[in-house]
C-alpha cells in the first residue's frame, strides 16, 4: 500500500480538518482477517465461583436418595419405639401394692385348778410369779438390730418401734384396758384392716376373725378394774424377711395385771388377784408401712387366765377374781355340721410356775 486512502463508505463524518482520536488505530485488512473472535461461557466468565444453578440428577441418583430418606425415617421410628418399650419395661419394676389380709385370732381361756389366790396388789406383784418382770413399757425391750438383705438398720429399728408402740397401746394403756378408747390401737393398723378392727370392737364374734381380744387386752369396767397401775411385762422379739419388700416381726410377751372387783364402796386391802395374758402376735410391715408408722397384724394367739373355759371372751376378757373358782362346764361346743366360718373351742389349765419362768398352760 503506497498511501492512506479513504474508506469505502466515504469520508469520515468529522468536519474537514478535524482530528479523529481513533485514526491511528486503523488496522489493515490482513490483520482483521487473522483476528480470532471467542465468546466465553457464563461459567468461564464466573471463574472459580460456585454454580448458582444445580443440574438435575439422573434417575439413578434420585432413586438412591429416596432409599436413603426411607431408611432414615425407619431408623427414627425404631428409635422412638425402643424408647417407648424401655419406658414400659423399666429394669427396676415398681413394687405391686400388697393388700393386708384379715387377722386370724385364737383366744384360749386358762382355767384355775382351785380358788384364785388373793392378796394386796403390792405383795402379789412383788412376791408372785411376775416378780422378776419389768414394769410397763420397760419390759418390752427391742432386740439387737442388724440389717437384712432388703432392709437397713434404721428400717428394722423403725419396724420394731412400731410393733412396740402397738403392744404398749393394746396391752398397757389404762384407757384401752377398761374399754374406753381404741384409737391408740386402730391408728397403727394398715388401712386394709381398719374395717375388720372396727367390726371386732363394735360387734365382736367368736368366729376367728372378729374377736376384739385378739387385737387388744380389754376388760369390762363394770366387773373389774386395775388394783395397781403397775403392769409387769416380759417377752421377746424376733424378725426376718418374708419377701423382698416385707419384714415379719413376731412378738411373744406375757402381761401380768393386778385386778380387783369394781365396787362403789371401799375395796378390801387383800381383795386383789393376778390375771395373766400371753400374746404371741405376728406382724407384717412393708416399706410403705415402715415409712408411715403402721403395721399389719397377721395372726394373734392369746392365752388368758384365770377364766372359766365356758367364758365368752370374744369382746372382753372375763377374769376370775380372788376366791372365785372356774365353773364345771367345759368350753362351748362346736357343731361340725354348721355352715359358715368354723370355730374351735379351746381351753387350758392355768399352772403357776416360778417367777423366772412365767406362766404356762396345759391342755
Amino acid at each position: 500500500m503506497t498511501g492512506r486512502g479513504e474508506p469505502p463508505e466515504g469520508p469520515p463524518e468529522n468536519p474537514s480538518g478535524g482530528e479523529d482520536e481513533y485514526r491511528s488505530l486503523v488496522f489493515d485488512e490482513s490483520f482483521v482477517r487473522a483476528a480470532r473472535l471467542q465468546e466465553f461461557s457464563a461459567q468461564e466468565r464466573m471463574g472459580e465461583h460456585a454454580r448458582a444453578v444445580r443440574s438435575l440428577p439422573g434417575r439413578g441418583t434420585h432413586r438412591h436418595r429416596s432409599r436413603a430418606g426411607i431408611a432414615l425415617v425407619v431408623l427414627i421410628a425404631l428409635a422412638f419405639a425402643t424408647a417407648v418399650y424401655i419406658g414400659f419395661r423399666n429394669p427396676y419394676p415398681t413394687p405391686v401394692g400388697r393388700r393386708a389380709e384379715p387377722l386370724r385370732t385364737t383366744v384360749v381361756p386358762l382355767a384355775p385348778q382351785g380358788p384364785v389366790p388373793g392378796g394386796t396388789a403390792e405383795s402379789l406383784l412383788t412376791d408372785g410369779p411376775a416378780a422378776g418382770h419389768r414394769s410397763g413399757a420397760a419390759g418390752i425391750n427391742l432386740p439387737s438390730v442388724r440389717r437384712t438383705k432388703n432392709f437397713s438398720d434404721s428400717q428394722v429399728t423403725m419396724a420394731l418401734t412400731t410393733v412396740k408402740d402397738y403392744l404398749v397401746g393394746s396391752s398397757l394403756d389404762p384407757d384401752v384396758l377398761t374399754g374406753g378408747v381404741v384409737r391408740p390401737v386402730g391408728r397403727l393398723l394398715d388401712p386394709d384392716q381398719t374395717a375388720q378392727f372396727d367390726r371386732s370392737v363394735d360387734s365382736p364374734a367368736d368366729d376367728g376373725e372378729h374377736r376384739a381380744t385378739g387385737w387388744l387386752v380389754r376388760f369390762d369396767p363394770a366387773d373389774v378394774e386395775l388394783a395397781d397401775p403397775d403392769i409387769r411385762v416380759q417377752g421377746t422379739f424376733s424378725y426376718t424377711e418374708a419377701g423382698a419388700d416385707t419384714l415379719e416381726v413376731v412378738s411373744d410377751h406375757t402381761f401380768t395385771y393386778a385386778l380387783q372387783p369394781t365396787v362403789s364402796g371401799p375395796h378390801r386391802a387383800d381383795g386383789a388377784s393376778l390375771f395373766t395374758v400371753r400374746r404371741v402376735l405376728h406382724f407384717l410391715l412393708d416399706q410403705e408401712d415402715i415409712r408411715l408408722h403402721r403395721l399389719e397384724v397377721r395372726s394373734a394367739y392369746v392365752q388368758a387366765g384365770p377364766q372359766s373355759c365356758s367364758a365368752d371372751a370374744a369382746g372382753v376378757l372375763r377374769p376370775l377374781l380372788a376366791g372365785e373358782q372356774a365353773d364345771a362346764r367345759g368350753p362351748a361346743g362346736t357343731d361340725p355340721y354348721a355352715t359358715g366360718v368354723p370355730t374351735a373351742a379351746l381351753c387350758g389349765t392355768l399352772a403357776v410356775s416360778s417367777p423366772t419362768q412365767g406362766p404356762s398352760s396345759g391342755s
